[in-house]
């Protein structure tokens, strides 16, 4: 009985030993996180900031500026010339041999711009609606100003003076050298005849037959036709077809071969592009849709989604 209770008392010992070495061991750790643990730190006034900043901009300690030597930024400033000097020169000698193979008087591609587009003249505030009042020339006088305008090179004297007389009936082919200077043919203004603005300066607005002229688009090496003429006609777009009354086309209504082909503004400098005049005697009073479009071989003017291809579309309106 007496080594039983002796027992028991020496397990009970044992076991108060462990608890206190365990807890020993707890504090022995916790003052160990307390001794690794970071002090607080205190929160930075801008005058810190400002310091930190002035430091990290220049620090006279260790001579760097923005934490580099100048030995260091002398490197990386070298290293980024070299780099950009070696892009660029690899860039003008990719653009050098791309020149090479092109050529400054003849577009390489002219598949998708061989169908013409056509322009009318006056056009004025970029608009296609003309619109006047055949008693009143505050009106109408725009107009006759941005024909006069555009007329200026095909005055007969200019004309004479800069271009050749050619061959109606045939294109003008020239099989020279790409880089050799082109002759144009003559277009004279007194061509136009009502429409020319040389008898009639008001171009017929004053007495409500206004003059229209189309001219189409240049492209280079284009032979409209292909051989067979491209006429112009002009209609009623939407409405009644006896609100134009009348339609006068001058010269003609056909573009003639021999002012193509076009060569190309370095070669071909005095070249100026074919008109057709057009006079109309309209409904007055009334608003006129109105549509001229190109006919011949090649030629396309059924595009619903560009109004300019082969036929171009505009408004007419004359008061009196």
């Amino acid at each position: 009985m007496e080594m039983n209770a002796r027992g028991a008392e020496d397990n009970r010992g044992n076991y108060k030993l462990r608890l206190e070495n365990r807890d020993e061991e707890i504090a022995q750790q916790y003052a160990e996180d307390d001794e690794t643990k970071p002090p607080a730190m205190d929160k930075k006034t801008w005058g810190d900031m400002m310091k930190q900043l002035k430091l990290f901009l220049w620090n006279p300690e260790t001579r760097e500026c923005m934490g580099r030597t100048a030995h260091s930024w002398s490197q990386i400033i070298l290293f980024y010339l070299v780099f950009y000097i070696f892009l660029a020169g690899m860039f003008a000698f990719c653009m050098y041999v791309m020149l090479l193979t092109l050529s400054p008087y003849t577009p390489r591609h002219r598949d998708r711009v061989a169908p013409p587009g056509v322009m009318i003249r006056p056009y004025v505030k970029h608009g296609f609606a003309i619109s006047f009042k055949m008693s009143d020339p505050e009106t109408w006088q725009p107009y006759v100003t941005n024909l006069e305008q555009f007329l200026g090179a095909y005055n007969d004297s200019v004309q004479e003076g800069r271009n050749a007389v050619c061959k109606p009936g045939d294109y003008f082919i020239q099989d020279t050298e790409e880089s050799t200077m082109k002759r144009a043919c003559q277009f004279k203004r007194s061509l136009l005849k009502n429409c020319s603005g040389l008898d009639d300066k008001t171009f017929g607005y004053s007495s409500g037959q206004p003059c229209i002229l189309l001219k189409m688009n240049r492209i280079i090496g284009y032979r409209p036709g292909y051989g067979s003429p491209v006429t112009v006609e002009c209609k009623v777009l939407k409405g009644d077809e006896s609100d134009i009354q009348a339609t006068e086309f001058y010269p003609s209504s056909t573009f003639d071969p021999m002012y193509f082909p076009y060569y190309g503004k370095l070669t071909h400098e005095n070249y100026t592009s074919p008109l057709v005049a057009m006079q109309f005697t309209l409904r007055k009073n009334h608003s006129i849709s109105t549509e001229c479009r190109l006919n011949g071989e090649g030629i396309i003017n059924n595009v619903h989604n560009d109004r300019f291809l082969g036929r171009i579309n505009f408004m007419l309106t004359v008061n009196y």
